[in-house]
């Protein structure tokens, strides 16, 4: 298999004109995530693909870094982004980036049912977030609603046509979450089968 990227470096511009599938749903997610910005907030959103929700949120912060591994992607989420000034793209993962503590706020949307290794995104996320720092998610948890997916994802991902998928439920989502050194503060759900959105604080972990 090619790397993961090239699945995305493929779909970037057809992704870049799909409508938001349910728009007052990502409105309240914006809205909410809004309430843990100050001006001289530090936000970090990885995987942000073509940028449009770090556009939307950089007007009310510091600083905002937005990485993505896929070139694709990144090339149009500049050239949409042109003018904003506080609001950074870089190619690169979580893995990639040095230094602890560096984030008040860190987003991860879309993105924690694709990962290679949860548990591992989670920790990283923790690294790079300040203590009592903000993680904000938005995931499919494919096995509530979804189990089909189970048996025609992989004959998908193997003709590419499909990105990997990972398989788990909205309570082992939250399980793992906590397990990482996080405290649930807000979850949302607008309908059964619909992406759960998470609001969790880094706390320190006893392991």
């Amino acid at each position: 298999m090619s790397h993961p990227s090239a699945f995305w470096d493929r779909i970037a511009r057809r992704y870049a004109k799909s409508p938001v599938a349910d728009e007052a749903a990502y409105r309240h997610k914006l809205e909410v995530t809004r309430q843990y910005f100050r001006p001289d907030t530090r936000v970090l959103e990885f995987a942000c693909g073509t940028g449009s929700t770090a556009i939307e949120h950089a007007p009310w912060v510091g600083h905002y870094l937005a990485t993505d591994f896929s070139a694709g992607m990144l090339e149009i989420a500049r050239s949409k982004a042109a003018g904003v000034a506080n609001l950074e793209f870089d190619q690169a993962t979580l893995q990639q980036l040095p230094g602890e503590g560096r984030f008040d706020v860190i987003l991860g949307m879309s993105i924690l049912h694709l990962v290679e290794d949860l548990d591992d995104t989670l920790t990283q996320v923790h690294r790079l977030l300040v203590p009592g720092g903000v993680f904000v998610s938005s995931t499919m948890c494919m096995s509530d609603r979804h189990g089909w997916f189970r048996l025609v994802g992989p004959i998908g991902y193997h003709l590419g046509l499909f990105p990997r998928v990972n398989m788990f439920s909205r309570a082992q989502l939250e399980e793992r979450i906590v397990a990482a050194g996080f405290r649930l503060e807000y979850r949302y759900q607008p309908s059964p089968g619909k992406a759960t959105f998470i609001v969790a604080t880094r706390v320190e972990t006893t392991h």
